[in-house]
């Protein structure tokens, strides 16, 4: 998962660690000891002047001068410290800006990372190699945080709190956004919490049954209606015996539609009108990358969406839609699906995909 996103990092951290090692040098001879540390300084040609302290040790003892450890290794440690200049880093970042926007991140995002990694770098000193390596990582590890960090929704914690929780989902077609339901569903059921499902895309028979088959496979309530009946009117009638039954969540599937299709989102809003959802969660293909991003500021503006799932995440090596969907949105990332199973989905947290990119 993101190991696309994950190499071009790691290339990141090794790139800035050469250059700005390679660009530190040792001490001349000219820095050694000087006059005023050493003793007078003696002048050319007066061999009488040396003093029996200043007679070259044995050979077998010249190893007690040398650095050692990481110390001796090269061009790759030094002994002063170094100050990281704009010059050290910047041909290495517009390289991981380009490197980014390949694997489909935002250009925002992209940018976000860069200038705030650079922020971070310029003007810090280092002493070695590997202090300069672990504190690149960090730093563009903090940055990678920094956009994941969205502040949001705290789904178990709704679920205590509200009875029922009303969860309508919105995305197209071919996001797997049925079979991510049937997913969430089980999901609650794990918790102990009763789930009625709403199968409130009317348009296509297809999907009725669809919907129809996950719930038989779980054992889950379904409230539906025939082909060509009021989407809203089903959301309502799920949320009516939720009530009358005492169950715990309701969660309302809508037709597949295209974010520039004026008519079927007005549908939407209407359904939001009718039930009033506690939460309304968009379903996108992780695969699709700034398209999903694109579908997801649609739906916002037309209906106002509260979460992210992102599908297929399994398959993601690029990571672009995940790294950059909820920053560009300003809503969480709620869940990730990660296979066929019904199991097969994880609740999303920014620390665990920013230890998926830098261990």
């Amino acid at each position: 998962m993101f190991e696309s996103l994950k190499k071009k990092f790691t290339e990141t951290v090794g790139k800035i660690t050469e250059k700005v090692s390679s660009g530190a040098e040792a001490p001349s001879e000219d820095e050694g000891v000087s006059p005023e540390e050493g003793g007078p300084e003696p002048v050319a040609g007066d061999e009488s002047r040396k003093t029996e302290s200043e007679t070259p040790l044995p050979e077998e003892d010249d190893k007690t001068n040398e650095p050692s450890g990481e110390e001796g290794s090269g061009f790759l440690s030094f002994f002063r410290e170094k100050k990281i200049s704009e010059k050290d880093v910047e041909d290495v970042l517009w390289e991981l800006e380009m490197a980014l926007l390949e694997s489909d991140v935002a250009l925002e995002v992209a940018e976000r990372i860069v200038e705030e990694l650079k922020e971070e770098l310029v003007g810090k000193k280092v002493k070695r190699s590997t202090e300069i390596s672990d504190y690149t990582r960090e730093a563009l590890k903090k940055a990678v945080m920094d956009v994941l960090s969205v502040d949001g929704v705290k789904i178990r914690e709704l679920a205590e709190k509200r009875k029922p929780l009303v969860i309508m989902f919105v995305g197209i077609n071919g996001t797997g956004k049925t079979t991510t339901i049937a997913k969430v569903a089980r999901y609650f059921m794990r918790m102990g919490l009763e789930p009625v499902m709403a199968a409130a895309d009317t348009f296509r028979a297809g999907a009725i049954e669809q919907i129809h088959e996950h719930a038989d496979k779980l054992g889950v309530k379904i409230i539906s209606h025939r082909k060509g009946a009021d989407p809203a009117a089903v959301a309502f009638d799920a949320v009516s015996h939720a009530k009358a039954k005492g169950k715990d969540v309701v969660l309302i599937d809508t037709a597949g539609r295209m974010q520039t299709n004026v008519n079927l989102m007005d549908e939407m809003g209407k359904i939001k009108r009718v039930v009033k959802p506690d939460l309304i969660v968009f379903v996108g293909d992780a695969l699709t990358g700034n398209d999903a991003i694109e579908q997801a500021t649609k739906f916002d503006e037309a209906v106002g969406i509260d979460a992210v799932i992102l599908t297929k995440a399994d398959a993601d090596a690029r990571g672009g839609a995940a790294l950059s969907i909820g920053y560009m949105i300003r809503k969480p990332i709620i869940f990730l699906g990660t296979g066929q199973g019904y199991d097969d989905i994880m609740e999303f947290r920014p620390e665990w995909m920013a230890d998926q990119l830098f261990t």
